[in-house]
């Protein structure tokens, strides 16, 4: 009986512990505005069905996210090859796009075509530049993209989500992780 309340209150110190550095200490990143929102991804709207693109195939089935993915051809991002590009919806709505790629090249041509289509990072306080993880984040009215790369093992991965629909995905998680 000992045992079960001792982590009991070790996991409520944790949890006070993050309340109180969170709540004392200085937001580390921000978000550079975005310009040009693309309100979804190349000519899908946030929101819209994705079981009826004829592109795409369901790469794993859930009673409330599905992801998806290409079905006829490699995945690449702005002419970028890349490791894999998912589309989620929750809801039977799409609501976010995972991109997954490896290398420095294919992350300073993706970095370079963010800052092309959504806006320079440049003197942004909170964002690394450089250094073993890297992050960047553009906000918009609508859609939201972050960017976040291992210089270590040079993997990246790109999410960009819609600011309405993608904060549906935390109602799904259970307290299990499962």
């Amino acid at each position: 009986m000992i045992e079960p309340q001792r982590n009991h209150m070790a996991r409520y110190r944790a949890l006070l512990g993050l309340l109180f550095y969170l709540t004392y200490s200085p937001i580390l990143a921000y978000a550079v505005p975005m310009q040009n929102d693309p309100n979804g991804f190349q000519s899908l709207a946030w929101g819209v069905a994705l079981t009826a693109r004829p592109d795409l195939e369901i790469a794993r089935a859930g009673p409330h996210v599905n992801e998806y993915r290409l079905k006829d051809r490699p995945p690449s991002y702005a002419g970028i090859p890349v490791e894999s590009l998912h589309f989620l919806s929750v809801d039977q709505q799409f609501a976010r796009v995972t991109i997954h790629y490896q290398g420095g090249d294919q992350h300073k041509q993706i970095l370079a075509y963010l800052e092309q289509q959504f806006g320079s990072l440049d003197r942004v306080p909170g964002q690394m530049m450089r250094g073993l993880n890297q992050q960047y984040t553009w906000r918009g009215a609508d859609t939201e993209i972050s960017v976040t790369y291992h210089a270590d093992t040079e993997r990246g991965f790109v999410f960009i989500d819609s600011r309405t629909l993608a904060p549906r995905f935390n109602d799904h998680i259970t307290d299990s992780a499962e």
